[in-house]
């Protein structure tokens, strides 16, 4: 089953299985970067990186410093789905990528936008839209 994002009325395929959700930290400006794939159980986070600390993102323990990023595996239990607020007021909203391609949302105020999996036939892939 492929992973739908839920956005602004439209609902678009944006991966198979897997994908990176990044966004920019609102205070610090730092890049921040999640693995998510979708298996049985809903979405899972598979590895998180971030390029720094400070304001509400502490290093957790057990991270390793690798190409410039700090990378752990966060222990968090499998979702239905993710929720992105939608403030407008952060860098840049959200990035979902997937296979080289990204969707972004949050650039503008709206209702939350959510990840979760395709039910059957719900949606066509994002670059045919």
């Amino acid at each position: 089953m492929p992973v739908c994002l839920v956005a602004g009325g439209k609902t678009v395929m944006v991966a198979l299985s897997a994908f990176t959700l990044a966004w920019t930290h609102s205070v610090e400006k730092v890049r921040w970067e999640e693995d998510w794939v979708l298996s049985d159980a809903g979405l899972r986070i598979v590895e998180a990186r971030v390029k720094g600390s400070g304001a509400g993102m502490e290093i957790p323990d057990g991270a390793v410093l690798r190409d410039g990023a700090w990378r752990y595996t966060p222990t968090l239990a499998p979702r239905e789905a993710l929720l992105l607020a939608q403030s407008g007021a952060t860098a840049g909203g959200w990035e979902i990528c997937a296979d080289g391609k990204c969707v972004r949302v949050g650039e503008t105020a709206g209702p939350p936008a959510e990840i979760r999996a395709c039910a059957d036939g719900e949606a066509l892939p994002a670059d045919a839209q």
